[in-house]
């Protein structure tokens, strides 16, 4: 049987950490950035650890299974 390839949006979106965790961009930093202040829009540069529930599912997508 062939390998299985790794979910390519996935690979895109999500990084692992060097301790393990799953990390994601933050939402909301696209588009209609005049009414946002500069400290919410300086907040979004940052990656957020992903929810433990969806970690399980992307975790699957990166290995490839």
């Amino acid at each position: 049987m062939p390998k299985m390839k790794t979910h390519s949006g996935s690979k895109k979106r999500f990084r692992r950490s060097g301790t393990g965790k799953i990390m994601r961009a933050k939402a909301y930093k696209s588009h209609i950035l005049t009414k946002k202040s500069t400290k919410r829009k300086r907040g979004f540069r940052q990656e957020t650890e992903l929810a433990a529930a969806d970690a399980k599912v992307i975790n699957a997508r990166l290995a490839g299974r």
